[in-house]
């Protein structure tokens, strides 16, 4: 499974539509891009299509947000996979929903993967006026 998007702002709810359709109930979606590329904004945008009333913003301080009953927001940003484990937030992964992940590592990735969890990655890369969104199957 690839599929690639090119969208502006106004345009991400065919995004969130599609993975919507597409995406498992239960999935871990690591998503990539350099800082800025729009990642908290695309979940703001999923958060959006699944109906949460919460106020998405990034979990950079936090590690993680909870916005409902199956959706979950993490930002590693500063902490590596052993750290991670150490914390016991890898638990949080038998939670029933979608777990989006901003900077995972592959090392991560890797280890849910091999762990049998429904994994997926969106790629982000910013252009003028638009992202792409590169959607695989890990």
């Amino acid at each position: 499974m690839k599929k690639i998007f090119r969208a502006n702002m106004d345009e991400l709810n065919i995004v969130a539509n599609y993975l919507n359709r597409t995406l498992p109930k239960d999935a871990i979606i690591f998503l990539v891009g350099d800082l800025a590329s729009g990642k908290t904004t695309l979940t703001k945008a999923i958060a959006k299509s699944k109906e949460v009333d919460s106020e998405v913003t990034s979990p950079t301080f936090s590690l993680q947000h909870i916005y409902s009953n199956d959706f979950f927001h993490y930002d590693l940003y500063r902490i590596d996979y052993i750290e991670f484990m150490q914390l016991g937030i890898f638990e949080e992964f038998n939670k029933s929903g979608w777990h989006l992940i901003e900077w995972g590592d592959d090392i991560l990735k890797s280890f849910l993967k091999n762990a049998g969890y429904n994994i997926f990655t969106i790629s982000i890369t910013p252009h003028e006026n638009s992202r792409e969104y590169i959607i695989k199957k890990s």
